[in-house]
């Protein structure tokens, strides 16, 4: 059962391509920018590091899976870098039966968070990265205190009250990242900006720059 559920959340999220998930990634940043009285304040996002923007999958039947896919950038000398892919997974027990959608953006508060995300080996959250809910309102100013390594923002649409992340391994995503640059592409050169960003990444950079 524990087996069948992981199965089923990670098969949800894996039929995407390298590009697919740069343009969904692109679309859930200008959603959660647009996002009424609960959106990122901009004081937030000025201040970020990084960003990771990822689309977890959570399916139960008793047991729980969840998986996903996404995207991290960083901010470089000359503005964002190109997409690193990262992929998301964990298991869950309980009396759990139904399947969620969940969107979620971790703004990446310093160097060392930006580093953990973009690590060769797993990433474990609240384990090797102090993370917390973010502040939220389009009327909050630019002096908002950090508080923790990695601010955390979701929404979600599905059968589960919600999904807790606590505990979920990240991973760098090496073969899909190789295959996007069409070049062996290591996530810290990318994140440095070291390696220049294809021209399929243009609209999510226009976002993260405007």
């Amino acid at each position: 059962m524990l087996f069948l559920a992981c199965f089923l959340a990670l098969k949800t999220t894996g039929a995407a391509t390298e590009q697919e998930l740069v343009d969904q990634s692109t679309d859930i940043l200008r959603d959660f920018y647009q996002m009424p009285e609960k959106q990122i304040p901009r004081g937030v996002l000025s201040n970020a590091q990084g960003l990771a923007i990822i689309r977890v999958f959570k399916v139960g039947f008793g047991v729980s899976g969840k998986g996903g896919e996404g995207v991290v950038v960083a901010r470089t000398g000359h503005g964002w870098s190109g997409p690193s892919f990262i992929g998301l997974g964990g298991a869950g027990w309980g009396l759990q039966i139904g399947a969620q959608m969940s969107d979620f953006v971790f703004v990446l508060n310093n160097g060392a968070a930006v580093r953990a995300f973009t690590r060769e080996g797993n990433l474990k959250l609240g384990a090797d990265v102090s993370a917390a809910a973010g502040p939220v309102g389009r009327d909050l100013q630019a002096d908002v205190t950090t508080t923790a390594a990695v601010y955390t923002y979701s929404r979600s649409k599905g059968l589960f009250a919600g999904v807790s992340l606590e505990g979920a391994v990240i991973a760098t995503q090496k073969t899909a990242n190789d295959r996007y640059y069409g070049k062996p592409a290591n996530a810290r050169a990318i994140v440095n900006g070291s390696i220049s960003p294809p021209v399929g990444a243009n609209r999510l950079l226009a976002l993260l720059n405007r």
